[in-house]
């Protein structure tokens, strides 16, 4: 039995196969390749532009996307997880998971005779990277095929907790030869496993991915500020602690002013004004972030042709 593609982190794709499926993103239309079939949907996590994005970009390739709640199979406890992706992948063509943890898609993908895909988990968010990409791209008129060479000198300086996004995003920047720079206090970065994936990549891709405790030092000059909140969903129990540590790492007015003359700001959503990013900053001239809103529904549907068909679509 052939394997199918999954998509649980970025690089599960190689750089050839990410400009194709940036390609098929920027495309208005697709012609409905999942047509009379289904798409299930999974959240053990609560959703607002996850689901709905996805559930559209279904729709938009003819598909009917089924959601399911995590109460209502309860993965790993109520049946086991490998129990539910064969059953599953009796009746869907893909499926997209957002869970609390990683091991929870491997477990599911290893077993699922059909493409699966991650839709958040807390080591990675690729679906996230991915508008994140695109937004750039449009904002800087680069077209799939001018990549990754349009994107030669550009540098996204993310401020704030270095989360799955960040990752996530780091190593898109790395992929497609972007500089990522990265802000956060002393006693938070990214995990060594991570690095020692991040690192190699950029370095053959001939960019620079560093780390400064200072959100000055890495905002100056940069194409691209970002940031996301400071305590993410299942860290509630850290939030006054993570308030008190990231003091000084707000994306405000002042700070943009450091960044490049026609600099951008993204932010993932949802936003905790006044924490992580002004309000001032989020609905001013220089965000994008509705714009990146939009793109993951345009990135779903670019990804699930791609798992569908791939660049033949």
């Amino acid at each position: 039995m052939k394997h199918p593609r999954h998509f649980l982190k970025l690089d599960d794709l190689s750089q050839a196969e990410l400009l194709e499926v940036l390609e098929l993103s920027m495309r208005p239309e697709l012609p409905p390749l999942l047509a009379g079939k289904g798409v299930a949907l999974v959240f053990e996590k609560p959703s607002a532009r996850t689901r709905h994005s996805v559930e559209m970009a279904a729709v938009q390739l003819g598909a009917h996307p089924s959601v399911t709640r995590a109460d209502e199979i309860q993965l790993g406890q109520r049946e086991e997880i490998a129990d539910v992706a064969r059953t599953f992948g009796c009746f869907y063509s893909m499926v997209g998971l957002r869970v609390f943890w990683h091991q929870t898609l491997l477990d599911y993908a290893s077993a699922s005779p059909v493409p699966t895909i991650n839709l958040l988990s807390d080591r990675s968010h690729p679906l996230q990277a991915l508008a994140d990409i695109l937004t750039m791209a449009q904002q800087w008129g680069i077209a799939p095929h001018d990549m990754p060479d349009g994107f030669a000198g550009r540098s996204v300086a993310y401020v704030g907790d270095p989360n799955n996004v960040a990752k996530s995003l780091a190593l898109a920047c790395a992929m497609l030869g972007i500089e990522f720079r990265l802000s956060c206090p002393k006693g938070y970065t990214f995990p060594e496993e991570d690095i020692a994936t991040i690192l190699p990549v950029a370095k053959v891709n001939g960019v620079a991915s560093w780390e400064a405790l200072d959100p000055k030092e890495v905002v100056a000059g940069a194409d691209v500020v970002y940031t996301d909140v400071w305590a993410s969903m299942g860290q509630e129990a850290q939030t006054d602690q993570r308030r008190a540590d990231f003091a000084g790492y707000t994306v405000t007015a002042e700070l943009m002013e450091l960044a490049a003359p026609e600099a951008i700001f993204l932010h993932c959503l949802p936003a905790h004004r006044g924490e992580e990013v002004a309000d001032e900053v989020l609905e001013g001239r220089q965000s994008r972030v509705w714009r990146q809103v939009e793109n993951r529904m345009h990135t779903a549907r670019g990804l699930m042709a791609w798992l569908q068909g791939g660049s033949q679509a």
